[in-house]
């Protein structure tokens, strides 16, 4: 009986939703359709408090108003001196608006010293009210130490009414707040403060900007929608402005026209207004912060505060018994432990609960998957509220704007900015929805800021000076990636040299230049079953392949090669593909059949027949031991043979390049010249016989079909021509596989090399080896990339100055996020939100400048790969005697295939550099295995 009662007991448990308990404790921050309509309509009634010079003193939403009229040409954030006078009062500070942040003073660091102004000097004459500002200034300066000498960029807060034409520029309108100043109206004032700040002396202060401090975010949408006259930020710290008639602003005197109000919406519910909706996790981290009782609307909206309500939240379930058994850990008990951006990732569409699992394991708890479940759903509740309130405080605001219109429809824009919003993934379209169905006779349209928060348009134009700073030291990093024509022309001069020097038998070469033993391309007359293996990357491909009537039919399977096996013995490593073969005859039905058999195998090797090869040395990331200096298919032989399973005639061994050539040979007659572009890069073309001296020194004359070669050299056949005749076996020509990747090993690039390649060579498993391949190749154009993005952020110039652990991960900026990133149909935030996926989190000019450095990188990757094309083509042009050559290359690898920009340079490059060639150039459709199951056919067809 027991037995029943606990299974029973334990299915209801199982069947009990873990939100409902949440849904039951966290009532009172659930708030319903008419709850934000009421939140609205009181925040209007705290509007209008403000707004009204009777009550605007003892109103906790001050509604300030900014005297800008106008839109900047630019926002960003930075540093700034900042002199703000728009009472009888002035402030003076310095203030350092954090990227990404919001502009409350979570997210601004700000000093300030409030000056009084005279009532004499209120009623005097403009020179001695600006003479009055521009002493307190350099009074903070002394009393701040900050440096005299070094020039500050300073913004004007300047709360009167002014017409602008720029941003450094206010003819002063009407003078309002009991201002009588003489002399001023119809003037620059902001010319006026420059000319009192040189007549008090000793500073070095530059006057960049004049606009108000919260309306950044509208104007910089501004640009862009003429309809966008809110601006919203929500992130650490929350505010909003928007554009009100001047008639409804008793502080400014006039009625015509508009002013963008700051409303300082933080501070409501500071007199009580809120108090029915306050929890006690509200009263609680209001009571543990800096400023209890201040800002309360902030502290219940702004990512400031978000994860701690969050944390207390768990605490007290947790306490009570309703989270983890009962259990909890001090890590829980520690403020700040749970961030927004905890808050954020465990909302995550799809891995939210995985997210929420780890981030509750960090703080030494043990949750079971129902306690996941509740917490995730604690997060959605506090953050749901959080865009509710904004939703409800725009809805006011918005109401407004309608109503002193005098429209029954309503159509604007809402600029936007702010951590929460920009990295939350459900806060946006939350807010969107709560918005449109309290207002549904609002069209609204919300566009992210590009620029971030600003603490007013004064810091766009200083950060603006910044940004052009920016951009000078960002060119000079990556000018040595700009390659000019005069260092293209040598390249190719040093590529020719290397393909000339690698040709002899004598003296050292970079370029390996290893003898193929592929006298000729397909003819089409191909035909029969064959197999094709191809070893060159973190993938091993198995394919069969069937050539009848000059097409071919493919059957492939791909395996992975696990980096132990790439870095361990050889015989594991040919053990672990003579499993995939075995593994691939099983799939393919073909276990008993001896098939001959193509191996492309994508490593330097020499060789002195079809059907063997030495390595070299191992690239692309291999160095499995006791394989250089062998034989790679007798042992691929021995590990069939150990296997005692099948057996295969392995006709061929086929450099990936050569296997390109050939592929893209049977489908076009004038391709002689195979292009990898991928992890690694090299080439191949057909090189007559009588150049190369390795052949004549170790094997001699190759056969012919029928007999033995004949080079009768004054008899020049239809393809030294550019032609080739129907039937004719041409034997005046071998495959070479030029190994180009070894350029510069001998120390030729030197000066072109930057400090960020020295880098990526260093950390390489063979330093100073492939240096060519090194600048050019998909393996390390991303490391290149992360290297000057880390240089870049060190200097300050990236991510905030802010070095993550991400960043310093060798190997995490993958090759395919250039091509990503330089696509031309991704936006900068789709840019930035690629960043985040690798923990970067970015302003958009970030993105910018990320976006510049791949497009460095990879561009001159491509432009070294033309360079190098160039001189190969011109070297046949001239092997031939011919005036003009037209001749196709047969390419593959990701990085051509699959970068947008890549290929296009790369060809414009060759064409430019090679000017007597046409070349053409046909992406593989299957890759080498194809080239090798080919070059298998004309091997065993000449034997048969």
């Amino acid at each position: 009986m027991f037995a029943v009662h606990l299974v029973s007991f334990y299915f209801s448990k199982l069947q009990e939703d873990p939100t409902k308990k949440v849904d039951r404790f966290l009532y009172a921050m659930r708030l319903h359709d008419d709850q934000l309509k009421d939140i609205s309509a009181r925040f209007q009634a705290e509007m209008k408090k403000g707004l009204s010079s009777e009550s605007n003193a003892a109103a906790a939403v001050k509604m300030l108003p900014t005297q800008v009229r106008s839109t900047p040409e630019g926002t960003e954030k930075g540093q700034f001196l900042a002199l703000d006078l728009g009472g009888s009062k002035f402030k003076v500070l310095q203030v350092k608006v954090r990227e990404g942040m919001g502009i409350r003073k979570g997210g601004v660091e700000m000093e300030e010293k409030i000056y009084p102004i005279p009532k004499e000097v209120l009623s005097g004459r403009g020179a001695e009210l600006f003479d009055h500002v521009s002493e307190s200034l350099k009074d903070f300066l002394h009393e701040k130490n900050i440096s005299l000498e070094k020039k500050h960029p300073l913004a004007f807060t300047f709360s009167f009414a002014c017409e602008q034409s720029k941003l450094d520029q206010g003819l002063l309108l009407n003078w309002s707040k009991n201002y009588r100043v003489r002399g001023l109206q119809g003037k620059d004032v902001v010319q006026t403060l420059r000319e009192a700040i040189d007549r008090t002396g000793g500073m070095n202060v530059e006057v960049l900007a004049m606009v108000n401090d919260t309306v950044a975010t509208m104007m910089t949408c501004g640009f862009d929608d003429q309809y966008c006259d809110v601006g919203l930020i929500i992130g650490t710290g929350t505010n909003a402005c928007y554009m009100e008639g001047l008639r409804n602003v008793d502080l400014v005197e006039g009625d015509e026209g508009r002013m963008c109000i700051n409303t300082e919406w933080g501070g409501f519910g500071d007199d009580g207004a809120l108090n029915d909706y306050i929890t006690e996790f509200d009263r609680d981290v209001d009571a543990a912060s800096n400023n209890p009782g201040k800002q309360i609307f902030e502290k219940m909206i702004s990512g400031m505060y978000l994860g701690e309500l969050v944390r207390l939240v768990v605490l007290k379930m947790a306490k009570r018994g309703k989270l983890f058994d009962g259990r909890v850990s001090d890590a829980l008990r520690t403020t700040g432990k749970i961030t927004t951006a905890h808050v954020a990732a465990m909302e995550q569409y799809k891995t939210g609960l995985k997210n929420t699992r780890e981030i509750l394991t960090e703080l030494d708890l043990d949750p079971s998957p129902d306690d996941c479940v509740a917490v995730q759903h604690v997060s959605t509740i506090v953050s749901f509220r959080s865009s509710n309130l904004v939703a409800a405080g725009l809805a006011a605001i918005l109401s407004r704007i309608k109503q002193n219109r005098n429209l029954r429809t309503l159509r604007i824009t809402v600029g936007v900015d702010g951590t929460l919003y920009k990295t939350h993934p459900q806060y946006p379209k939350r807010l969107h929805k709560v918005v449109r169905r309290l207002l549904p006779e609002c069209h609204v349209r919300f566009v992210l800021s590009d620029s971030g928060s600003s603490k007013g348009a004064a810091l766009v134009t200083a950060v603006a000076q910044r940004l052009a700073s920016l951009r000078r030291q960002v060119d000079e990093t990556l000018c040595p990636f700009n390659l000019s024509q005069e260092q293209l022309q040598l390249v190719k001069a040093r590529m020719r040299a290397g393909l000339e020097a690698g040709l002899k038998t004598k003296g050292p070469s970079a370029i390996k230049m290893l003898p193929s033993f592929v006298y000729r391309t397909p003819d089409g007359t191909e035909h029969g079953k064959y197999l094709a293996l191809d070893l060159g990357g973190t993938n091993f491909r198995a394919m069969m392949v069937n050539f009848k009537k000059q097409n071919a039919r493919l059957y492939h399977k791909i395996y992975t090669i696990p980096l132990e096996i790439m870095q361990g013995t050889g015989e594991e490593l040919f053990d672990h593909i003579a499993q995939c073969v075995s593994d691939f005859l099983d799939y393919m039905g073909m276990k008993n059949a001896h098939l001959p058999a193509g191996f492309t195998f994508s490593f330097p090797c020499e060789q002195t027949a079809i059907d063997t090869g030495t390595l070299v040395s191992w690239t692309k990331g291999y160095k499995a031991t006791d394989c250089e200096g062998h034989d790679v298919v007798s042992m691929l032989r021995e590990a069939i043979k150990r296997r005692n399973e099948f057996d295969l005639d392995i006709a061929a061994v086929v450099n990936d390049t050569v296997g390109t050539m050939m592929s893209c040979a049977y489908e076009d007659p004038q391709c002689e010249i195979g292009l990898i572009a991928g992890t690694g890069t090299n080439v191949c073309y057909m090189e007559d016989l009588k150049n190369i001296e390795k052949t004549k020194e170790t094997i001699g004359k190759p056969e012919k079909e029928e007999g033995t070669l004949e080079r009768d050299e004054d008899k020049q056949d239809d393809r030294t021509k550019g032609e080739k005749k129907e039937g004719d076996a041409d034997l005046s020509k071998m495959c070479i596989n030029t190994e180009w990747g070894g350029l510069g090993d001998d120390g030729s690039l030197d000066d072109i090399i930057t400090p960020y390649d020295i880098e990526v060579n260093q950390n390489s498993i063979n330093p100073g080896k492939q240096r060519f391949e090194k600048l050019t190749s998909g393996m390390y154009l991303g490391e290149i990339v992360r290297q000057v993005l880390l240089d870049l952020t060190r200097g300050g110039l990236l991510f905030r100055g802010h070095v993550t652990e991400t960043l310093k991960t060798p190997g995490i900026f993958e090759t395919k996020y250039l091509s990503q990133i330089e696509s031309d149909r991704l936006a900068l935030l789709q840019v930035r939100s690629i960043l985040q996926q690798l923990g970067l989190d970015s302003t958009c000019d970030d993105s910018i400048i990320v976006k510049e450095v791949c497009g460095a990188v990879s561009r001159r990757a491509a432009q070294l790969c033309g360079a190098g094309m160039a001189a190969v083509v011109d070297k046949i042009r001239e092997n031939r005697g011919l005036d003009h050559l037209n001749i196709t290359v047969g390419v593959d690898g990701a990085l051509y295939k699959l970068h947008p920009h890549f290929s296009r340079v790369l060809k414009e490059t060759a064409r430019v550099m090679a000017p007597q060639c046409n070349v053409t150039f046909l992406p593989s459709e299957e890759g080498s295995g194809k080239g090798a199951a080919l070059i298998s056919a004309g091997a065993r067809q000449r034997h048969d």
